[in-house]
């Protein structure tokens, strides 16, 4: 079973949605947790606007979005410490690399879905491209603060919990309903959920100077939380469609958009090996998700 070319055009504009929030993100230098916050809390208004209006979800699927919750309070754990310890070239493609990397490899036993031998090849082609992108460049003098060494730790811990959440939410969008209906309201209900539970936790930490931050840069979570929720809502409806490790893969083609706005538009340095690195990885996840050619 392949994506129908419609799923994949939508899945692309997700993935350069994801890089752009990201990348909204990590270029926040005076409170990134604040700004994560307003992203979600921006994420809630949206799915309380629209669960007036759709039936609730089947109750098979009440676990698996309890867990999704769970997987992503971890997930923003995470995603904060990579990138407060690596750029972000270096920290984001390795995250959304892993992410489908894990979900090809247990969505035989876990999903049923099992891999074609093409599909092997991507996650070879994958795996390979994260090992090289994880490496540290030459001749480049770190950021002050930065410390590799954890970065990719945090990275990698991310990329767990995106495989967590997807195969979480791909088996919850499945179970709550089958109509459009029922999974527009499982998305929103994620949204919902999610809370905000990181706006909450930055006022509790620094009550002092989050107003501040946020009457200055309120932009930035808003555009980004409008970005954010949009992009993976359409991930989520895609989940129902096509094979998970699949719209994962073609999802994650924006470690490639990544890659490229934090060297061309926050001056991260990137390096040759980087470039061939990232469209190694690139073709791994496109030929997961393409047609049988052998």
């Amino acid at each position: 079973m392949v994506v129908e070319p419609l799923i994949i055009a939508l899945l692309l504009a997700a993935a350069l949605m994801h890089a752009t929030w990201n990348a909204i993100l990590k270029s926040d230098q005076s409170d990134r947790l604040a700004t994560f916050g307003l992203i979600m809390t921006t994420g809630t208004i949206m799915g309380l606007c629209i669960v007036p209006f759709v039936p609730m979800i089947e109750g098979a699927a009440w676990k698996y979005l309890i867990l999704s919750v769970a997987i992503h309070v971890a997930y923003y754990f995470f995603l904060l410490k990579a990138y407060s310890y690596g750029d972000l070239s270096h920290t984001y493609p390795i995250a959304r690399g892993l992410g489908p990397l894990l979900v090809a490899l247990v969505s035989g036993r876990f999903i049923g879905e099992h891999l074609r031998s093409q599909d092997i090849v991507g996650v070879l082609l994958l795996s390979f491209g994260l090992v090289a992108l994880a490496m540290p460049l030459k001749n480049v003098v770190p950021r002050p603060g930065s410390r590799h060494g954890l970065a990719t730790l945090f990275a990698v811990l991310t990329g767990i919990t995106i495989a967590g959440y997807i195969i979480s939410d791909g088996l919850g969008v499945r179970a709550a309903g089958e109509s459009t209906q029922h999974r527009i309201s499982y998305i929103a209900w994620l949204a919902v959920l999610e809370g905000p539970w990181l706006l909450v936790l930055a006022f509790w930490k620094r009550p002092t100077t989050v107003w501040a931050h946020m009457k200055k840069t309120w932009y930035r979570g808003v555009g980004g939380g409008l970005i954010a929720n949009t992009g993976y809502g359409i991930a989520i409806y895609a989940l129902a469609l096509g094979p998970m490790a699949h719209v994962a893969a073609l999802r994650e083609t924006s470690v490639l958009f990544g890659a490229l706005i934090g060297t061309l538009l926050l001056g991260e340095p990137f390096g040759g090996r980087r470039v061939a690195a990232s469209f190694v990885i690139v073709s791994g996840l496109v030929l997961m998700n393409g047609p049988a050619l052998f």
